[in-house]
């Protein structure tokens, strides 16, 4: 009984001594710098650019300044990821890869599911409570980060000659993005319209729907699968938008042409323009609050088509 009895505490003891050496390793290990903390700026910037990679807010708002960060924790969350998606480069969520060049210069990298983008640091400039990052991507575009000191890490300032301004950034960014998918949604009005000409060509009358233009099995294309356009635009969604395709018979009822309509799926968000492509191919657009345009429409300049 008593041999049985001190076994545990032999045990007990053993496991204590093997134990120890983790343990104290575990507390002279570096510990990482908190959020915002860092105390070299190009590090800093790299989480700040890390976190907007990952659409962390939360974690993207500790390197910015004070007044910036309760401006961008005040945005709508969309906002907010559309903030951050502006400095990823990327339109998703994605996963950092950081690695360095020859000169040790920082090479961030997004891996999202709608592309990879990277930026990639170069010399840090400081002075004193200030300094200036310059980054760049690939194809020789470049900008370049101010950088502040404060709170006891560095907050980002400025991006090119632009003081950090979360509100006025945030509507002109958005403001853009908006434009782009406009421009975007009428780009798309043409190609599709030359690519019903196209079906027109091939199959000798025009389209019944967007979805006979759609995707088709392999070796399988026919007038009902014609895999001249994806799915998402045949299903007639495309890129915030909504399309509509209509055949308009002439007046002796022949079926050889058609009107196309984009409007934005989500108004505000997604666009604010509608877009009207008539039968004669002149593209007309409005702000119609989200409804669809019509022929009657302020037609826009230089979008003839045929």
């Amino acid at each position: 009984m008593r041999t049985s009895a001190a076994l545990p505490a032999v045990i007990i003891a053993a496991l204590v001594i093997l134990c120890a050496p983790f343990r104290a390793a575990a507390q002279t290990a570096p510990a990482e710098p908190a959020a915002g903390l860092e105390t070299d700026p190009s590090s800093a910037l790299v989480s700040a650019l890390t976190a907007a990679c990952r659409m962390q807010d939360d974690r993207f708002a500790a390197y910015l300044t004070s007044d910036n960060a309760a401006a961008f924790r005040a945005l709508p969350s969309d906002q907010r990821a559309a903030f951050m998606r502006r400095l990823s480069l990327t339109d998703n969520a994605g996963h950092p890869l950081l690695s360095s060049d020859a000169k040790n210069h920082s090479i961030l990298r997004c891996e999202a599911s709608d592309g990879t983008s990277e930026l990639r640091l170069g010399d840090a400039r400081v002075h004193e409570n200030l300094a200036f990052i310059p980054v760049s991507v690939p194809g020789g575009q470049q900008t370049q980060f101010g950088m502040v000191r404060e709170g006891g890490g560095w907050r980002i300032i400025s991006l090119g000659l632009v003081l950090f301004d979360i509100p006025e950034l945030s509507r002109e960014w958005a403001a853009a993005d908006l434009n782009a998918k406009e421009q975007a949604a009428r780009r798309t009005l043409l190609d599709l319209a030359a690519t019903i000409r196209q079906y027109q060509d091939a199959f000798g009358r025009l389209p019944e729907s967007l979805a006979e233009l759609g995707p088709a099995p392999k070796d399988q294309i026919s007038p009902e699968q014609a895999n001249l356009i994806d799915a998402s635009l045949a299903d007639g969604k495309f890129g915030g938008y909504v399309f509509r395709y209509r055949i308009v018979p002439d007046p002796s009822g022949a079926s050889t042409k058609f009107e196309l309509a984009a409007s934005p799926a989500e108004y505000g968000r997604t666009g604010k323009k509608s877009f009207f492509l008539d039968a004669s191919g002149t593209m007309h657009g409005a702000d119609k609050r989200g409804a669809v345009a019509t022929m009657d429409d302020p037609s826009l300049p230089a979008e003839k088509t045929n």
